[in-house]
């Protein structure tokens, strides 16, 4: 049973913050890039999370259509189809849903999940994102209440967002003017209102920093020491137990001595969205380059056939983002610690 359910994601959870590594959140677009991080992550004996956001699933469910809902299901449900072929564990999980979008992407999807248990089937997803963070404080984690609660019923685990990643990704755009830091009087709010549901497993995105998009190494300032600050002010007005189990958004450009210090304060998932699009497409790229005779009818001649196929330079795209999956699991130290134990 390779795709985690609520039991193993909490496990999966709690072992990265224990010994201090994270697990690679793969965004994916298609079922050729969900097999990637799956190629990837069993390569690399690392458990991990496959993501959609919500553009992302409107494209999954065909230009014609453009429903994002439809596209979320359709892909988790080849994931669990799939999954069980991989010796690794992998959860499925949705990226940012902004407040405009909630009623529309993430309350049909815990609707989903909540009609499949009473059906006795295996939650659709493990996990979902709810992005509040251009609101207030107070009416960001009014609604992740609300949500943590419901969801928790369900066992699904939330992740929620305050303060805000910078720049501009999958249909995400922050103001010129975002606040890119999480202060600790934010973060101990969020500890005094969500911990108060026993037993409901939430994420967190703290921002310090980050911004959505690519960047050359050096043009993005993050500061991780800032989670440091968070979770020590949470730890000395709660105690040990409500340490946050942190989230990485807008990695791309960070170093690894960003990524590990990051880990080192609390970072149990790192979103990754920019460098393995970048490496999909850059195989085929290359494909075309050097078949550009073959994939056009170039001066009345008819092209190679298995030059245009798709399955030719799909199938090298799926390859190079594979690898891309695995270097992220060697950055974030999750490679050859996978939960999954072979029956």
């Amino acid at each position: 049973m390779p795709l985690a359910d609520y039991k193993i994601f909490c496990e999966m959870l709690d072992r990265a913050r224990e010994l201090k590594y994270a697990y690679p959140a793969i965004n994916v677009t298609s079922f050729q890039t969900a097999n990637a991080v799956l190629r990837g992550l069993a390569e690399s004996k690392s458990d991990g999370i496959i993501q959609v956001s919500t553009s992302g699933a409107a494209h999954i469910s065909g230009t014609y259509l453009n429903d994002m809902v439809l596209g979320a299901i359709s892909i988790a449900e080849y994931v669990h189809r799939v999954a069980d072929r991989y010796p690794i564990y992998v959860a499925l999980h949705t990226d940012h849903c902004p407040i405009d979008l909630l009623h529309t992407f993430l309350i049909p999807l815990i609707e989903e999940t909540e009609k499949r248990r009473e059906k006795g089937l295996p939650n659709l997803f493990q996990g979902h994102m709810f992005d509040g963070s251009n609101l207030p404080l107070k009416k960001n984690l009014e609604v992740s209440y609300e949500l943590l609660e419901r969801m928790s019923k369900s066992e699904l685990v939330l992740e929620i967002e305050v303060g805000v990643v910078g720049g501009e990704e999958d249909g995400m755009k922050a103001s010129e003017n975002a606040r890119l830091y999480t202060s600790p009087e934010e973060t101990l709010e969020v500890a005094k209102k969500l911990n108060s549901l026993r037993g409901a497993r939430y994420l967190l995105a703290a921002t310090f920093g980050n911004v959505h998009g690519v960047y050359k190494p050096g043009h993005v300032k993050l500061k991780p020491e800032i989670l440091k600050a968070c979770q020590e002010r949470v730890e000395s007005e709660y105690g040990k137990d409500a340490r946050f189990y942190l989230v990485f958004h807008g990695g791309s450009g960070s170093s690894l001595e960003e990524i590990r210090e990051a880990i080192e304060y609390g970072v149990v998932k790192m979103n990754i969205d920019t460098d393995t699009q970048y490496a999909f497409t850059r195989a085929i790229v290359d494909h075309v380059f050097k078949n550009y005779d073959g994939v056009l009818k170039v001066d009345g001649d008819v092209g190679r056939k298995k030059a245009y196929d798709p399955r030719t330079y799909m199938a090298l795209a799926e390859l190079s983002m594979a690898e891309r999956v695995k270097k992220a699991a060697e950055d974030l130290m999750s490679a050859g610690k996978t939960l999954y134990k072979a029956s």
